[in-house]
Formats: C-alpha cells, structure tokens, sequence
C-alpha cells in the first residue's frame, strides 16, 4: 500500500528560499544560545539553582494564599498550576534558597498555613547554583562533543563535504529548536537538552539515508547533473523519510498529550525536532552537498 507515490519535486530550485527561512531560525537560535549563556533566558533549577516542589491537592488550591503563606515563612516562590489546577508546581530561583532541607520548608509552610489543603509531595528537585553552572557548562560541552563526533563519522562514511554539510545541518536543527523553545518562553531544563541531543541523533540518521542513495546515484550516474541526482536521490527516499517521520510524530505527540506536564517541554522540543530535522534532509543538507561540489567543480574547470 503506497501511501506516497513517486514524486518528482525540484528541491535545489528551493534552495535559495530555504536558506532564508533558515537564517532566520539559525539567527534566533543563536540569539537564544546568548541569552542562555548569560542566564536571561527561562532556566530551569537545574541550571540556574534553586529548588521546585510539585504538590497534588484534592481540590485546586488558592494561589493567593499559597503565595502569602510561602513568603510569609520567608521564600520568593514562582507558581504554575499543572493538570486543571489540581497539581501545582512551586519554584524558588535564588541561590540562597537552594538546598537541603528547602523543599521541606515550603512543605511546612502550606501544612501550617493552609490547613484545610489537604495535599501531596510528589517530587523536590533542588540544585544549589555553584552545580547549576557546572551543569549548562556540560549540556553545552556534551552539544559540542556530539556534533564534533558527527563530522568525524561522515567524513569517514562518505567523504568530508558530507561531514560538514551533515554538521552544518545538525546545528541548525539544534539552533532552530532552542530558537523556538527560547521565543514560546518554555522552561529551559536538563530534559531541553536531552530533547536536543535525541534531535541531533535523529536528524544524523535521516541525513544519512538521504545521503547514502546520492552517494549510490553518483556512483551509477557519473556524467548526469549533479542537481539532478540528487532531486532524484531525494524524491527516492521521500516516503520512507516521511513516513519515519510521521510514525515518530505520532509517538510523541502521545507523550505530549498524554505524558504530564513533567514531560511536556521535553515532547514539544522533540516534536519541533522531528519537523525541523526533516526539512533540513531535504532542504539544508542535500542542498549544501550541491553548492560545495558545483563550485569545486566549477573552480576546478576555470583552472583547467
């Protein structure tokens, strides 16, 4: 059952058009990327230290008086309702309020302060700054780490114009996503960059499917245009790439769904992820291959 016959798109005419919109993703992305770096971004506990403290109540609680209760025992905290308002999630950024014992203050507190809330701790997270740092500064090294490892590979499984045009793509997958994750004022976390490093290994991998039938259509069709394999090389491979898509699409829009406010930042970067690595097979990475090799080529021919 073919569900996506043979297509015949011309995808190095849209080149020029893609390369655009994604400047504009890589621009905002790097924008993001700064942002994050001088810690003006939204980051989570994990990065910036702190403590949160997820609560269930039977009844949705009145966050007025949590608010008064918390800072009447002496914390800033920053309140988010989760599932209709029955769980709530208790944020307290600065660094002197992170630490042992943080999350059993704030327990204390709405025992003593609102007596009639009857609820639950279902989870405390607290992260002092000095390791929050430490932290970003690893996230950021273990992104760097991946994609270096990624040029590396498809040098050695194709040829290096591959390599850096699978890295190049790679970084603007990543980009593109922290870009949109930073502009939608989502949470940065620890899960963020879980979410980014499972995109850069999705996106390599779609990458190199592509790559592997140009490398096949180069190998049968020495003297054809170089365009015009790899539109070919392309079109072959658009089912299966959509289709893959489409079945990770599914599975994760489930989790985003269905997986709890705990797991939803994670699921929207992977569900941008999937989108954005997707289109750079097609439209960024392939693309870069013809630029590289035509001017090479065309070098080469002016010498000669």
């Amino acid at each position: 059952m073919e569900i996506i016959g043979k297509t015949n798109i011309d995808f190095i005419a849209w080149r020029r058009l893609a390369y655009a919109a994604s400047g504009v993703l890589v621009l905002v992305g790097l924008l993001a990327t700064v942002q994050v770096w001088r810690g003006h971004a939204n980051l989570g506990v994990d990065f910036t230290g702190g403590t949160t403290v997820q609560l269930r109540f039977e009844r949705p609680p009145d966050l007025g008086a949590v608010r008064r209760t918390l800072v009447a025992a002496g914390l800033e905290p920053e309140l988010q309702t989760l599932e209709r308002g029955e769980r709530l999630l208790v944020r307290l950024r600065k660094a002197e309020e992170a630490g042992a014992g943080t999350g059993k203050r704030v327990e204390d507190a709405l025992r003593a302060g609102l007596p009639q809330g009857r609820f639950a701790v279902e989870g405390t997270n607290e992260v002092g700054p000095a390791i929050g740092r430490e932290l970003l500064v690893a996230a950021q090294k273990a992104i760097l780490v991946s994609l270096i490892g990624i040029i590396l590979y498809i040098w050695w499984r194709f040829e290096f114009t591959f390599g850096v045009a699978a890295t190049i793509a790679t970084f603007h997958d990543v980009l593109a996503v922290l870009g949109v994750v930073w502009v939608l004022g989502h949470e940065i976390t620890f899960l963020t960059v879980t979410a980014l490093l499972t995109l850069a290994g999705y996106s390599l991998t779609d990458t190199v499917v592509v790559y592997d039938r140009i490398r096949e259509n180069l190998r049968g069709r020495r003297r054809g245009n170089l365009g015009e394999v790899i539109n070919a090389s392309i079109n072959e491979m658009l089912a299966r790439t959509a289709m893959t898509s489409l079945t990770v699409l599914l599975a994760v829009l489930s989790l985003f769904i269905l997986g709890g406010a705990v797991l939803r930042d994670f699921a929207l970067a992977l569900l941008l992820g999937v989108i954005v690595g997707t289109y750079s097979s097609w439209f960024v990475a392939s693309p870069i291959v013809y630029e590289w090799r035509t001017r090479v080529q065309g070098r080469a021919r002016g010498k000669r």
